[in-house]
């Protein structure tokens, strides 16, 4: 694939080349889990309470990060790794040192500034994954690409989300510790995942090839009359001139992300003060409840891996905006059911659901935009399309706390339910989205 391909060439890719360009997020997701699932019971271990506060350095590191990393890719070509694979390894270093670095915090500013290390490093390498699907793919295999990413995605989410559970309960490793430590189980389940990520990015770098831009020459004359400044005025001024169909789906990205922020950076605390009836984090049953949590967050990447393979097949007997939408209502529903469970093992249940919408966020919206975006600047709409993933967290970040605290008597329940209502009428907004492939086939 060394030879240069216009956009109107490009030729179906075999399963194995689709398998191989995706197997990163893999290692990606691996990172994003192990991140999702115990960062608040740090940030808690070592006297954090202003949880939503801290997590705001996910969200604005990626609104700053993607769309530059966009911007850097779309104008980057090496002769040896391409135009994205040199971020997928930078990030990938990066975020594999964090991974070592962040469960041996000792204190709690040191743990929010590796937060803001790690996410920063995994939006360096995530970001260009999605382009390259644009890249490669012709649009009949767009949505299988997204789906790929999103099997792996959820392959590596259920391993690293249950890696603090399996040291505990099968190798036996602690999985408490003294107040203001970290267990054994979270530090090494952090290992294991720096070395996951790093492996499973060297992978795609090693195994897929990139066509070089169209016109050799002009691409090489536009970065010799492209500055820094106009570099960065670009990166942020080209919002305003975004496709259509980038402006309908920033609307359903609003609410589904909302959603899931508020279940990323509230389910501990709901699921053992709520499940298991206790906020104590120096207690065998919060962490046997923290644990849990782990093991829900596997359930639902789990149920989210399978469902990627069956996403194109619905979307085939539907179509994607449809499919997107009967996923999110799905998600919703499993987020407000948690309200009314008790037992743990029923948690599982609501987190079907939850899996279905994670499986259907992670692949549809990016498979009806790559159709709607110049082939040019794929990789930089695609860091701008971030915007709208981290603007709602953003906003969550700001007013979950205050909401949960104030309106809501300090209950942490009471924040899913509202995500839960958030995904479900980011379903319905799915209608009002113009799908570009859709209207030309």
């Amino acid at each position: 694939m060394t030879q240069t391909v216009r956009a109107a060439d490009k030729k179906r890719l075999s399963f194995w080349q689709i398998w191989n360009m995706s197997f990163g997020f893999l290692g990606i997701q691996f990172g994003f889990a192990l991140q999702n699932a115990n960062v608040s019971r740090i940030f808690e271990t070592l006297g954090g309470t202003e949880i939503a506060l801290y997590w705001l350095a996910a969200p604005v590191t990626g609104l700053v990060v993607q769309p530059i990393i966009g911007y850097l890719s779309d104008r980057t070509w090496h002769p040896q790794l391409g135009r994205r694979r040199p971020f997928f390894l930078i990030g990938a270093i990066l975020a594999s040192a964090a991974l070592f670095v962040m469960p041996n915090a000792s204190v709690l500013w040191m743990a929010v500034g590796m937060l803001w290390i790690l996410d920063t490093s995994i939006n360096i390498s995530m970001e260009p994954f999605r382009a390259l699907v644009g890249d490669l793919l012709p649009s009949s295999q767009r949505t299988m690409g997204f789906a790929t990413q999103t099997f792996f995605i959820g392959v590596g989410a259920v391993v690293a989300s249950m890696l603090p559970y399996i040291f505990t309960n099968w190798i036996g490793v602690p999985n408490t510790a003294p107040e203001g430590m970290i267990p054994s189980s979270v530090k090494w389940s952090f290992y294991v995942g720096g070395i996951v990520f790093l492996a499973a990015v060297l992978w795609t770098v090693f195994k897929t090839e990139e066509y070089p831009p169209e016109d050799m020459e002009a691409f090489e004359e536009e970065k010799r009359n492209t500055s820094f400044s106009d570099g960065v005025r670009e990166t942020f001024m080209g919002i305003f001139h975004m496709p259509k169909t980038m402006l309908q789906l920033a609307v359903v990205q609003f609410f589904s992300w909302f959603a899931l922020f508020s279940m990323w950076i509230y389910t501990t605390s709901a699921l053992t003060s709520h499940v298991y009836g206790t906020s104590d984090t120096t207690s065998a049953l919060y962490n046997e409840g923290a644990d849990w949590v782990g093991v829900c967050f596997a359930v639902y990447n789990g149920v989210s891996a399978i469902f990627a393979l069956l996403l194109p097949f619905l979307a085939k007997a539907t179509n994607r905006r449809i499919t997107h939408l009967i996923c999110l209502v799905l998600g919703g529903l499993g987020l407000i059911s948690i309200y009314f469970i008790t037992n743990p093992m029923m948690l599982l249940v609501s987190m079907v659901g939850v899996g279905i919408a994670w499986a259907s966020i992670l692949s549809m919206p990016y498979a009806i935009l790559a159709g709607a975006l110049p082939a040019k600047r794929m990789g930089y709409y695609m860091g701008v399309f971030n915007f709208f993933i981290v603007i709602p967290q953003i906003v969550a970040g700001a007013i979950l706390g205050f909401m949960t605290d104030n309106l809501f008597g300090g209950q942490a329940i009471y924040s899913l339910v509202l995500g839960g209502c958030s995904m479900i009428l980011g379903g319905f907004l799915t209608l009002i989205v113009k799908d570009v492939d859709e209207q030309l086939a």
